[in-house]
């Protein structure tokens, strides 16, 4: 609990006056230094790849956050903590700043016809849009889910169901449980396809 709380202030100070080397930097620096990032996540943060989540237009705490807890070791990655391990708070809020104003590529494919209503429905009655807001955009340090890759959130979703995904608030671990298999795939597969 202690190694959670010292890793949401290390996050916190990102926001602080002062701390934010942002304002400072300039934008092409910025995005030279992302180049590490968009050989995974895609150019501008919109990934390609189903099973790497895209960065772009995902709020700015969000990724400083998600970014601060790959370093901290809280939350662990083969490819991304060891990429996060000797990141400065400057560099995390570079990536923040640059990849949270990027414009999200539209989906890449479409949620199967029969699904958009029972996915709304698992969206509502589970409350998704309680904290991912009600176009499941993300606010603040939660992720915006509309059009994220289907195969990521499927991972996602099923380490939270199992309890092996580093789970911050400790709101997705019990959300998760609550959902079958099937619950499961057809979030993915509706959230994926969302614009």
């Amino acid at each position: 609990m202690r190694r959670r709380a010292a890793a949401m202030f290390a996050a916190a100070l990102l926001f602080l006056p002062g701390t934010s080397s942002a304002l400072a930097a300039d934008t092409g620096a910025i995005k030279k230094k992302a180049e590490a990032c968009v050989a995974c996540h895609g150019a501008d943060g919109n990934s390609t790849n189903d099973v790497v989540p895209s960065l772009a237009g995902q709020p700015k705490q969000f990724i400083t956050t998600q970014l601060v807890m790959f370093r901290e070791s809280n939350r662990k990655d083969p490819q991304m903590s060891p990429m996060a391990a000797n990141l400065s708070n400057a560099d995390i809020n570079d990536f923040g700043t640059y990849f949270s104003a990027q414009k999200p590529a539209p989906p890449r494919q479409s949620t199967v016809p029969d699904k958009v209503a029972a996915g709304r429905r698992l969206t509502e009655r589970n409350h998704c849009v309680s904290c991912h807001g009600p176009a499941l955009m993300g606010q603040q340090h939660i992720p915006r889910l509309a059009g994220q890759q289907r195969e990521y959130l499927r991972t996602q979703l099923r380490g939270f169901k199992a309890g092996t995904r580093f789970d911050m608030d400790g709101n997705m671990t019990p959300a998760a449980q609550a959902l079958s298999d099937t619950d499961v795939e057809i979030l993915a597969d509706y959230l994926a396809g969302m614009k």
